[in-house]
């Protein structure tokens, strides 16, 4: 099956490997006993990433999953529809 996200997986990829790497580093400067303000920063930064990932991937849902969905119509349309409200809820919430 296609989600759609596929035509951008090589750059979800890369940007999960990035935040993986600022985890990473996150770790070491706790690890270093690094000055809480500077730890905080870097939480920040990779938070912030990974609503861009987020971001992406929702929007990859909406113009794929949900657009086919909805020109199909019927409960399919309706359950992709609340999906979607329900994925952008929790990142709102977030």
């Amino acid at each position: 099956m296609n989600h759609g996200y596929s035509a951008d997986k090589d750059a979800v990829l890369a940007r999960l490997k990035k935040v993986e790497g600022q985890v990473r580093g996150i770790a070491r400067m706790v690890d270093d006993d690094t000055y809480c303000i500077d730890i905080l920063t870097q939480v920040s930064a990779a938070t912030r990433a990974l609503e861009n990932v987020a971001l992406l991937l929702l929007d990859d849902h909406l113009d794929h999953c949900v657009r086919h969905a909805a020109i199909q119509g019927g409960p399919e349309a309706d359950e992709k529809i609340a999906e979607a409200s329900a994925a952008i809820a929790r990142l709102v919430r977030s």
